[in-house]
């Protein structure tokens, strides 16, 4: 096994002392630049790898973020921790995953590991299942930078990076509006999640902006994955609802009403219209209408709001929203 090299071995190659190498790869401003240019080249030669739990130690500040998501294997999510680690290591901090597998239980239980091993802040975006948040008023308490993206919600005070859902459910809503669809079907996700409040109030507001009052009949609550999508369309359609069109707050529960539909003959576009929300890569493939999140550049401004507060140390709450785009295919291009 090679030797690991030393702060020692590239003094010793630089003829100078231990010291200066040390001020040089941690930027003291004591140190001239051209110091710390050849010594970090230096380094990088050797292959000098720094010992960051000693680095820890030694400043007091942790360089690793906590990360809580539902689940790594959606797009979506992968998407948005690939910029938020993309961020975090350009600025010297790790990422610490974990997933609650959509249980709060778990949600929980990360947080609370997370915060035992001295993270520098936390990145999370809640669980379906996530009523409380005791979980994350205790980060905000213990004085712990916090963002909540994607999935937040508005009884924690803590700072956010979220889709302009309302924007996306509205722009969405009015595209089946103008091809002459009437009866919208809305699959909600669980409304005590801010994001599919806003979803709902887009959709509403656009059918009540073109003169049609909204029908609670034909809102259906916290149907988002493909099961639960195929299995409502079908009970809509032996009750024998009329609705032309369905516009579902996820891609799965829309992917399944489109699978259902194609199943008993029903025409889409022709008969009814599908669209989803996210956008995940099957909707190009199966010509489903969507809206695109941009999930990285979530990511990429969750990573940047997180370490704007770590660096800054303020507690001042802030919102960042991400526009969406819409994007149609042939599950809803009726030719008029």
């Amino acid at each position: 096994m090679a030797k690991k090299v030393t702060i020692k071995d590239i003094a010793k190659e630089l003829n100078t002392n231990y010291s200066t190498v040390s001020r040089a790869l941690n930027d003291h401003p004591r140190i001239s630049e051209e110091t710390k240019s050849a010594v970090k080249l230096k380094a990088k030669q050797l292959g000098y790898k720094p010992n960051l739990v000693a680095q820890q130690l030694k400043s007091g500040h942790s360089k690793t973020i906590g990360l809580v998501v539902p689940r790594i294997n959606r797009v979506f999510f992968s998407n948005v921790i690939d910029g938020i680690e993309i961020v975090a290591k350009k600025n010297g901090y790790n990422v610490l995953i974990c997933q609650s597998y959509e249980s709060a239980e778990e949600e929980y239980r990360n947080i609370q590991t997370l915060l035992s091993n001295n993270i520098a802040g936390l990145i999370v975006s809640l669980t379906r299942e996530t009523y409380s948040s005791a979980a994350l008023n205790n980060v905000l308490q213990q004085e712990v930078p916090l963002v909540l993206f994607d999935r937040t919600t508005n009884d924690c005070l803590s700072n956010k990076v979220v889709n302009d859902n309302y924007y996306g459910a509205y722009q969405l809503t009015s595209h089946l509006l103008q091809k002459g669809y009437r009866k919208i079907v809305h699959f909600s996700g669980p409304l005590h999640l801010a994001s599919y409040n806003e979803r709902l109030q887009g959709y509403r507001d656009a059918l009540s902006d073109h003169n049609i009052t909204p029908d609670d009949n034909l809102i259906i609550e916290d149907i988002l994955t493909r099961e639960k999508g195929s299995e409502t369309t079908k009970s809509l359609v032996k009750k024998g609802l009329l609705f032309d069109a369905i516009f579902a707050a996820s891609d799965f529960s829309a992917l399944g009403a489109m699978l259902y539909l194609k199943e008993v003959g029903i025409k889409i576009p022709e008969e009814i219209a599908i669209a989803g929300f996210a956008n995940e890569p099957f909707t190009e493939l199966l010509g489903i209408t969507s809206i695109e999140q941009f999930s990285k550049n979530i990511g990429e401004k969750s990573a940047e709001l997180l370490l704007k507060q770590i660096m800054s140390k303020s507690q001042h709450q802030e919102t960042i929203k991400i526009k969406p785009e819409l994007i149609i295919r042939k599950s809803t291009n009726k030719k008029l």
